[in-house]
């Protein structure tokens, strides 16, 4: 799985969960019941604000022990995450995003990938886009 894809699923749920609710949808259509997606299919994530993005992260905040600077630094949102923040996972994540800079872990690739990783579980509410797999 995709660096991107394990911060969507640390933030949004997990995949295995996702694939859950299409199973139950498939079980609502076959008991006659308006299924919440198509059968076989997970209903399609909408884009969402930043800010709403800010709010599912803040309560994942108010839950876990220690002070994280998640709204700036996108190593303190991959700690508060769970997530591998090293400079691997960084060069790895910003490989995936894109990013055509110095893979050398400096404040402007961390502040390029933090800016961009907040936009793009924005643009694909919460779901990977089939170009981050």
């Amino acid at each position: 799985m995709s660096i991107f894809g394990k911060i969507v699923d640390s933030i949004f749920g997990s995949s295995e969960a996702k694939a859950e609710e299409a199973k139950s949808a498939e079980a609502q259509a076959e008991e006659g019941k308006a299924p919440t997606a198509a059968p076989g299919e997970a209903a399609a994530a909408e884009p969402i604000t930043v800010e709403e993005v800010e709010i599912i992260i803040a309560k994942i905040d108010a839950n876990r022990p220690g002070d994280y600077n998640w709204k700036q630094s996108i190593v303190d949102l991959m700690k508060l995450l769970d997530l591998d923040s090293s400079l691997g996972a960084r060069k790895e994540l910003a490989q995936e995003l894109g990013y055509t800079g110095a893979l050398d872990g400096s404040a402007e690739m961390n502040i390029w990938l933090h800016k961009q990783v907040m936009e793009k579980l924005a643009e694909s509410g919460g779901k990977v886009p089939d170009s981050l797999k």
